[in-house]
């Protein structure tokens, strides 16, 4: 089935557009990274960094309900084609501040891909249950989930390389442009929707639409429970993203090289859980796992605290950094990496099959706006794990990396028991969910 979708023009267009813009987006953020430590560096850097994560996260919380709205109400095709239009013209003020060194447009351009990825997430996700077969829904998700992760770490190692060999920005500005005409190009590709809610109001009061937004998803118990068991699964991966690389550095004395591998790990894992997860329930949209999921999740997170915790010695010494070939050749390193892979692979077989039920269950009218809720809870749930992290890592609390990660892992078997006992028995008196 993965085969034959990605040789079908009912889905190759959208998976490929959305692998080239996640790909684009990364590459700009990397790069801005890259800037900020190597060239501009000083004592602000660390903040620096961690603004630009929230200008690209800051939209999702205001404007996905507004694109919710533009979904249900154009035909998404052409929606798509428009904010790849869009894209373009962004990313030409990103390859300007690159290639002039500036912050400010860098940060412009960096705020405009989140306004556009905001923007059309309810469009790649309705898009789906428009143009797949029910039984095709689980194997869609799971090649759109592999393809956003894999853009994720293929920009992110393409920004390192272009930094760390220092290539001309006049040479890696054309190629941030030839990657969003070609995404441009692929969205012509995608084939017509039709317009699911003729007659839709699309609101200028985005806060009013917002709050209605989560009001009306709030009264549907499957779709509202569905997205804060999704939302928690994004605040566990957007608390261990940033966690695991600094337990692993301390733990291992690492150099950029593992530190390049911890990131390849978890999208690996991600692509093969969400691929795992559409071929071992054979199409159908089954939930059962799901807790099973959490489980794994929360076991491999303890799993992570106690290898690189405190009292064990670091494999290199302290002034050297370990060599990607000592780190994988050391049975502590090679436990780490297999506890990445594992959490990994656990997410990506807790989410697709949460997020194909919901697809299959909101009504057509108004399913870009349902994804669109989703949206905004995944970003409030990552925006208050990130600041609750750092509030516990701070001089306040004190926790360590690896404490964190075990106390995240903990959290995960409470996460096992409310899809148990809160989702499972409404999947189970749905037919559409499990049919």
């Amino acid at each position: 089935m993965f085969l034959e979708l990605l040789r079908s023009r009912r889905f190759a267009p959208l998976f490929w557009c959305q692998f080239l813009s996640a790909f684009n987006d990364n590459f700009v953020r990397n790069m801005l990274a890259m800037l900020v430590l190597f060239r501009f560096g000083g004592k602000d850097a660390g903040m620096l960094i961690t603004l630009a994560i929230g200008v690209f996260i800051l939209p999702s919380i205001f404007l996905s309900a507004l694109g919710g709205e533009i979904a249900d109400a154009r035909d998404k095709a052409m929606v798509a084609r428009r904010l790849k239009l869009a894209e373009v013209f962004v990313q030409m003020i990103a390859a300007t501040g690159l290639w002039l060194a500036s912050l400010p447009l860098l940060y412009a351009g960096l705020f405009g891909l989140g306004v556009i990825a905001t923007l059309f997430g309810p469009v790649k996700y309705g898009l789906l249950p428009d143009h797949l077969k029910r039984h095709e829904l689980l194997a869609g998700n799971a090649l759109v989930e592999t393809a956003t992760f894999l853009a994720i770490l293929f920009g992110l190692i393409a920004g390192a390389l272009s930094a760390k060999q220092n290539i001309p920005p006049l040479a890696v500005a054309p190629q941030l442009m030839t990657i969003a005409l070609a995404c441009y190009a692929t969205s012509y590709f995608i084939p017509p929707t039709g317009i699911g809610a003729p007659g839709l109001r699309i609101r200028a009061d985005i806060l009013a639409s917002t709050s209605q937004l989560l009001g009306e998803l709030h009264t549907a118990p499957f779709l509202w429970r569905s997205a804060l068991a999704l939302s928690w699964f994004w605040l566990t991966g957007a608390v261990a993203i940033s966690l695991v690389p600094v337990a692993v550095r301390h733990a291992t004395a690492g150099g950029i090289e593992v530190e390049a591998a911890i990131s390849a790990l978890f999208a690996v894992g991600i692509g093969a859980g969400s691929l795992a997860a559409a071929r071992i329930t054979g199409g159908r949209i089954r939930l059962e796992p799901v807790p099973l999921a959490a489980l794994g999740m929360g076991c491999f997170l303890i799993a992570l605290g106690w290898a690189t915790n405190a009292t064990a010695a670091p494999l290199g010494a302290a002034n050297a950094n370990v060599t990607l070939f000592e780190f994988f050749s050391s049975p502590r390193g090679a436990f780490i990496a297999f506890a990445i892979i594992g959490l990994a692979a656990a997410g990506g077989f807790f989410t697709v099959p949460l997020f194909a039920a919901a697809q299959a269950v909101s009504p057509l009218e108004r399913r870009a706006r349902t994804i669109a809720g989703i949206n905004v809870l995944n970003a409030v749930f990552m925006a208050a794990g990130t600041l609750a992290t750092a509030l516990l890592q701070s001089r306040l609390f004190g926790f360590s990396e690896p404490a964190l990660l075990a106390l995240l892992g903990l959290f995960n078997f409470g996460a096992a028991a409310y899809v148990e006992r809160r989702i499972l028995p409404l999947a189970t008196s749905a037919d559409a969910v499990l049919n």
